[in-house]
């Protein structure tokens, strides 16, 4: 319990967090405080290239050892596990349609990337060694919980929606501009090896950390607006906003205590299953589920699970994970 509770505290003062609840602060007080749409997107893109290369390059120097491969088949297991069991939690949400459930269950089916990298940026700060090879792992967990979503919502849609608009689709979730960058920045760090990666650590290191502060800080605002926002949470919602993220780091530490995987491992691969998917999810669920009710899966998922995931579940999975494994 010490151990946990100096980890919340520590968390809770870190600067990124910090600068989220900055942002979390500004949105509430209706500050004219913005971040230029193009500069988050900018950001977003150098974190998820930064994180992707140095897993590329870290892995190559790891080689695909057990470790590597027990952490895919429980980040495999994990993303079609949780849509379903998000579905089943919200089968108990009054006035909320199954073309809805669905859509919200693909968001915690799917992975938040900036979750991940706010994970793994604790766990260098709090002394952890996770393997660098956990981005591909969080590359490999966006997309098929998606899918499993879709079928959740009903076989006959994809007789509705054609040939055509499940290509669609299908482009949309495979080709997700997070997915390519993460994959490939991890693909480039594979194939370069960590021989070079002193000639960009500046780029990759030095400002890996101002920049997620920066981002946070963005994201705090976009959480807070679409909370005071059009919304339809009703408590039971909120609940599970909560709920699932708890009941997804509980599966991934059952997950990593059953093959062996490190403590250190275990932390990310709960913060994983923890997290819920403001990207590639609603970007999916707009051509796949257009008739989803946006007013609750999107502020359940940042509203709720993410600035929850930030404060106090990272520290809290990290915890668990030293003291159970």
């Amino acid at each position: 319990m010490t151990d946990l509770l100096s980890l919340a505290g520590a968390n809770l003062l870190s600067p990124p967090v910090l600068f989220f609840a900055l942002g979390l602060a500004g949105g509430f007080v209706r500050s004219d405080l913005s971040i230029p749409e193009q500069v988050a997107k900018g950001l977003s893109i150098y974190l998820l290239l930064a994180i992707g290369y140095k897993g590329g390059a870290a892995a190559a120097a790891n080689g695909l050892d057990q470790a590597f491969l027990s952490a895919i088949a429980i980040g495999l297991a994990l993303s079609l596990a949780m849509p379903v069991l998000a579905f089943a939690l919200l089968n108990g949400a009054k006035g909320v349609d199954r073309a809805t459930k669905a859509a919200t269950a693909a968001h915690y089916g799917s992975i938040s990337i900036v979750t991940f990298v706010a994970a793994m940026s604790f766990a260098e700060s709090a002394g952890l060694n996770p393997g660098r090879y956990l981005s591909a792992v969080a590359a490999i967990m966006e997309t098929p919980g998606i899918i499993v979503a879709l079928l959740l919502a009903g076989g006959q849609r994809g007789e509705a929606q054609g040939e055509s608009r499940r290509g669609e689709l299908l482009r949309e979730v495979l080709l997700n501009g997070s997915v390519v960058v993460l994959v490939g920045a991890f693909l480039i760090g594979l194939l370069t090896g960590e021989r070079h990666m002193a000639r960009l650590d500046i780029f990759m290191n030095g400002l890996f950390a101002g920049a997620l502060c920066l981002f946070l800080l963005e994201m705090g605002l976009v959480a807070s607006r679409r909370l005071m926002g059009k919304n339809r949470l009703t408590p039971y919602l909120v609940c599970c906003g909560l709920m699932i993220p708890a009941i997804g780091a509980g599966l991934g530490l059952l997950g990593s205590l059953a093959l062996g995987v490190s403590a250190d491992d275990a932390a990310i691969l709960m913060t994983l299953a923890a997290s819920a998917s403001y990207i590639a999810a609603p970007a999916a669920m707009r051509i796949a589920l257009p008739e989803a009710d946006a007013g609750v899966y999107l502020p359940l998922a940042i509203g709720v699970s993410f600035p929850f995931n930030i404060v106090v579940g990272i520290p809290a999975y990290a915890a668990l994970a030293q003291m159970v494994l």
